[in-house]
């Protein structure tokens, strides 16, 4: 008997090309049934006709797509086990509408989370997640690179240090990850050169009274607390850089021959402890440009801030004391060691997006206009919340946090295991506290030039690279 004619060689590929689209099919049916798809296209104003590559069938093409780390159109179709044309499945891709793709990742991603919160009220399960009794979730910006266009030139720009010719257009991305189970709520595409701030407000009605939200100090400011806070939405951000911050034993610091630099433009209501405080902070004089004078004029005058203060005893941190700002007021609920504790789940969002533009391969996308650009990131978050609902049944089944099972190796299961099959016991990453590492790599690797000059201005004159 050939190599080749064994059953025990064949079957794993003649599995995966065979069945792998109706594992998707079946792992997506759970929490986004095919009339939800469905629906999503009509409310969307999408008409189409039935055909080998109808909108449905196109849409899991396109996580399996995403799931293999963004593969080639042409590895796409023989992963499939399927006969059709590039161009038909890229004029299939071009007809989703834009609208109905972020539907369905806000939909799918409510209804992963609500299974998730179902699994975690069992009885006797360790794992919760939820913080002091509050839902949390972590924001934050990253950017990722598209091909270079005019038309995404012009829809995100590129970096001001780079030469016309040399650089690519850079998408400013704004993400809410759920933090319990990793998740993406949503995510938002900008032009390069976007303050997060001024567009937080978009993602503000995804959230709910009694949440709470954490992240750095680019969302700390009295504006954005005050709307938080009008929504009944808790929230903890390390203090923006500046923000005077002084910690008082009495009021020796505020006399008036105190240098007025120095001086905190809040007013001080009580000290909790020797680095905890709250104080009032006053509304700004000015106006920010992203808001309109109505919500200018419905913001408070004063608004009460806890800010507390905590030092990272471990070795090799670039930052040694971290200043933060919440809402959350009451010492006895949410004492000092927790809060910094829960500052310290901020940092997950990093992992996050490591996950996203580094193992599924995020950081380069491919489509070449903006609206593709848009839809290749909300069916890479649809993927992404795929993987992490596969990493949260994992973790509550084998009695550990979520964010400890490793992600590729859920990622590994999801692609090539049999539909209908239960997920096994998969890797636990060991718990590594006060690990820190130099931001250097031994193998140096790239030994190219850097592009400083228009690859048609170099092919002319190749004698510019040596220069």
């Amino acid at each position: 008997m050939g190599l080749f004619n064994n059953p025990l060689f064949r079957r794993p590929w003649m599995a995966r090309t065979s069945s792998i689209l109706a594992r998707i099919a079946d792992d997506l049916e759970q929490y986004l049934p095919e009339q939800s798809v469905l629906q999503a296209f009509r409310a969307a104003g999408h008409v189409w006709r039935e055909r080998q590559l109808g909108p449905v069938r196109t849409l899991h093409l396109f996580i399996l797509q995403v799931l293999a780390c963004n593969a080639a159109m042409a590895h796409l179709r023989q992963m499939a086990g399927e006969v059709f044309s590039l161009a038909a499945y890229c004029q299939a891709r071009a007809r989703l509408p834009l609208t109905a793709l972020q539907a369905l990742l806000r939909e799918s991603s409510a209804a992963m989370r609500a299974a998730a919160d179902k699994a975690v009220c069992n009885q006797g399960n360790p794992v919760t997640g939820l913080w002091h009794g509050l839902h949390a979730y972590l924001v934050d910006g990253s950017s990722t690179i598209t091909p270079d266009t005019p038309d995404l030139q012009q829809a995100f720009g590129q970096p001001k240090g780079c030469k016309p010719g040399c650089g690519f257009p850079v998408p400013k991305l704004l993400a809410l990850f759920d933090a319990f189970t990793g998740m993406v709520v949503e995510m938002l595409g900008l032009p390069l050169y976007t303050h997060e701030q001024s567009k937080m407000w978009i993602l503000h009605p995804l959230l709910k009274s009694g949440d709470l939200l954490v992240g750095d100090r680019g969302f700390c400011s009295f504006v954005h607390l005050a709307m938080l806070q009008a929504r009944g939405v808790k929230a903890c951000f390390r203090c923006h850089q500046r923000k005077k911050v002084v910690f008082h034993h009495g009021e020796k610091n505020r006399d008036a021959g105190a240098d007025r630099t120095k001086r905190p433009t809040s007013e001080f209501v009580r000290r909790i402890g020797k680095y905890d405080q709250i104080v009032r902070w006053k509304r700004p004089e000015a106006m920010p440009g992203w808001m309109t004078a109505e919500q200018w004029a419905a913001m408070p005058k004063w608004l009460e801030v806890r800010e507390l203060r905590y030092t990272l005893r471990a070795n090799g941190q670039r930052t040694h004391v971290v200043t933060i700002a919440t809402t959350l007021l009451d010492e006895t609920t949410y004492p000092h060691a927790d809060m910094a504790e829960l500052y310290g789940i901020r940092w997950r969002v990093e992992t996050r997006f490591s996950e996203l533009k580094t193992t599924l391969k995020m950081r380069k996308l491919k489509s070449k206009s903006a609206e593709g650009v848009l839809k290749e990131l909300a069916v890479y978050c649809l993927v992404y919340n795929m993987v992490r609902a596969v990493t949260t049944a994992a973790g509550l089944r084998q009695k550990v946090s979520p964010e400890r099972i490793s992600f590729i190796d859920a990622l590994r299961w999801l692609l090539w295991t049999e539909p209908g099959a239960p997920i096994p016991n998969l890797i636990v990453n060991p718990l590594r506290p006060n690990r820190h590492e130099p931001r250097a790599i031994k193998d140096l690797q790239d030994t190219h030039r850097k592009l400083t000059k228009p690859r048609k201005e170099l092919r002319e004159y190749p004698e510019l690279t040596q220069r």
